[in-house]
């Protein structure tokens, strides 16, 4: 599950931490977020960010042979 986590101090300043995505996902997931909120400040990227995303597809193949 996808998850944006924020966290604002009683200084005005947001953090926010992004679950359940792999590679840059977040950055994508955050990026319109971002740009309404403020300038980016500093960004740490978490191990899940170096992992590659995972794409999964199901897929039926069929194959009629034709009686001849």
């Amino acid at each position: 599950m996808e998850r944006i986590i924020f966290r604002i101090d009683q200084d005005g300043n947001v953090k926010e931490e992004v679950q359940g995505v792999q590679g840059n996902v977040c950055e994508n997931l955050t990026k319109d977020i971002e740009n309404r909120l403020g300038d980016v400040s500093g960004r740490i990227h978490k191990p899940e960010y170096y992992q590659q995303q995972k794409n999964v597809s199901d897929v039926t193949l069929q194959h009629n042979q034709n009686e001849n």
